[in-house]
This record gives structure tokens, sequence and C-alpha cells, in this order.
């Protein structure tokens, strides 16, 4: 194995949704560097359809405010532009789901039925962790489901190059709900959709949250090979 294969590998291996993030600055040159690597994702007749809002400073913690007041309104009228889970969970998905969740709140100490928890830990999220800057990714409406599986091989690459900057992220599909607060302070015309949000930034490792490490299921569950 080539030592740039092995490159490869770690970053895929240690990246990690992590939850609690060191304030340390990150240079704009460094979110420039990860963004030029993260363009190189395939995309049908290379038409690139992300679009990325960075934010840091005022910008952020305005946005940041605006989104955990909306959080915590608890109101029907915050929902994305586009369904990301299904009505009802069928299996395995749904153990899954709830394995994650409460393995991570097993970490913080919340318990079952302690709604108001929850809800602060959920509220973290528009806080972007604490980190120092955070991402919004939008796509043209116009585009369809093929450029939406571009725009994963895109995110990925991004948490992948932050990975080989000694940074790590959290993707966040949490932000799409508040997509008319983002479009305001990010001015955000009508025709993009909000994709998600990603934290980015030095994590702190020294929290409980970041312990986690989620199960993979061995390739022999979900691979089928024929004639090889």
């Amino acid at each position: 194995m080539t030592d740039q294969a092995m490159t490869i590998e770690d970053a895929i291996t240690s990246r990690r949704s992590l939850r609690k993030f060191l304030p340390t600055p990150i240079e704009h040159q460094t979110i420039e560097d990860i963004l030029h690597l993260a363009s190189r994702a395939p995309s049908g007749t290379n038409m690139q359809p992300w679009k990325v809002r960075v934010v840091g400073g005022a910008a952020k913690a305005a946005l940041s405010e605006a989104i955990v007041a909306a959080h915590y309104e608890k109101s029907d009228k915050y929902v994305p532009e586009y369904k990301y889970y299904p009505d009802s969970f069928p299996e395995p998905y749904k153990t899954r789901r709830r394995k994650v969740g409460w393995d991570l709140y097993g970490l913080l100490g919340i318990e079952k039925g302690d709604g108001e928890k929850m809800m602060a830990q959920h509220a973290r999220n528009y806080t972007f962790f604490d980190a120092p800057v955070g991402m919004i990714f939008t796509i043209d409406k116009v585009l369809n489901t093929g450029s939406w599986i571009d725009y994963g091989m895109f995110l990925q690459n991004v948490m992948l190059a932050a990975r080989g900057h000694g940074l790590h992220t959290c993707p966040q599909a949490a932000f799409a709900g508040y997509h008319a607060i983002i479009r305001e302070h990010l001015d955000i015309p009508e025709e993009e959709a909000v994709v998600c949000g990603m934290t980015i930034g030095y994590a702190d490792m020294s929290a409980a949250e970041n312990t986690l490490e989620t199960e993979r299921e061995p390739v022999s569950a979900f691979t089928t090979f024929y004639d090889l």
C-alpha cells in the first residue's frame, strides 16, 4: 500500500461527526484550500451543483442566535424544502437510528423523557457546536436527484479534506428546516434550496460526546458478489 493510499485511508477512518469544538481560529486560506480540493468531486456533465456560504465571527453569531430562538419556538413552520427522512422507519434503519441517538445521550447524561435537555442539545447544532467557522450549502432548485447525489460526494470531499488539515467536521441536515432564516441572513435567493450546514474546526477531544464511535455493518451484510 502506498503512502498516499495510507493517507486517504486515515482520513476516511478518522472522520467522525463531532459535537464539541475548540474556539481556535481557522485561517481563511485553509477553508479556501479545503473547498478547492473538495471541488474535484465528480458531477454529472461537470455541472458542479454546489454553492457554499462560509460564516464566522459576527455573521455566524447573528445567524446562530436567530436559529436558536426559532428552535425554541417549537413551531411546525420550520421545515426543510426537501424530505430527508421517511415518515416511518422500517428495520434495520429504526434500530440504527435509535441506537446512535441513545448512545450520544448516554454519554451526555441525558435520560429518556428529558425533553428539556434533548432540546438544549439539539440547539447546539445551531451554534455550530462552538466552532469558529460554519458552512451552509445550497443547490439550485431546478436541479434533480443526480445533482443531489453529486452534492453528497462534494460534501464527503469537504470532510476528508478537512481531516487532511487536522480539522474535524459535523454535517448537519438540521439547518435545512431554517432555510427562511438562513436565506435572510446570507442573502440566498429563493431559487436555491438549503441542503445542510456543516461545522468545521479543531475538535475538543476532552468532551464526552466526542468519544462516540458509531458502528458499521460488515461488507458481507450489504454486498453481493457475482463471479468475483
